[in-house]
């Protein structure tokens, strides 16, 4: 299998796992929705690129940099605490995994990795090597990207869900 073909298999994996506690929400990307498998591929197709560009710029930096950058480690630690977390702690508090859960473990564990990148700026490092400091560029914008999505749709499932 090819590294490609894994982390397909894992975006698959994590995007179906969402669903548990959420049979009764409609499928979708909004923060009320279920973004199970159905729910993703329900969603736009803007959104659609949008979640694999985002999953390949992450795999990029576990497989590609996470061996040599901290700052690496960080952005991936984040992506699979989130993921961990959407797939366990919400069914485990009872709570339902939306789109909107999701979007809350993303604020609280991919802020380490924001702020790092922030705080250090490797994409304007010139002693760091050209393709980390695209990768680590890319991946603020990411992330920063992601949080315009990600505190509303956190916000309104946390209302939800109080």
């Amino acid at each position: 299998m090819t590294k490609k073909t894994l982390c397909m298999a894992f975006t698959l994996g994590l995007v179906s796992f969402s669903a548990v506690g959420a049979q009764e929400y409609p499928l979708g990307n909004g923060a009320l929705e279920n973004f199970s498998g159905d729910g993703f591929a329900a969603s736009p197709q803007w959104v659609q690129i949008w979640v694999m560009f985002m999953l390949a710029m992450f795999a990029i930096g576990l497989f590609v940099f996470a061996w040599k950058k901290p700052i690496a480690r960080w952005a991936a630690g984040g992506f699979v605490l989130a993921a961990l977390f959407s797939i366990f702690a919400y069914p485990a508090l009872g709570l339902p995994s939306l789109s909107g859960s999701i979007a809350l473990a993303h604020l609280i564990f991919w802020t380490p990795a924001l702020v790092l990148l922030l705080k250090r700026r490797p994409f304007s490092d010139p002693e760091e090597g050209m393709a980390f400091r695209i990768w680590s560029g890319v991946m603020t914008f990411v992330i920063l990207f992601s949080f315009v999505f990600d505190i509303r749709d956190a916000v309104i499932y946390i209302g939800h869900v109080t």
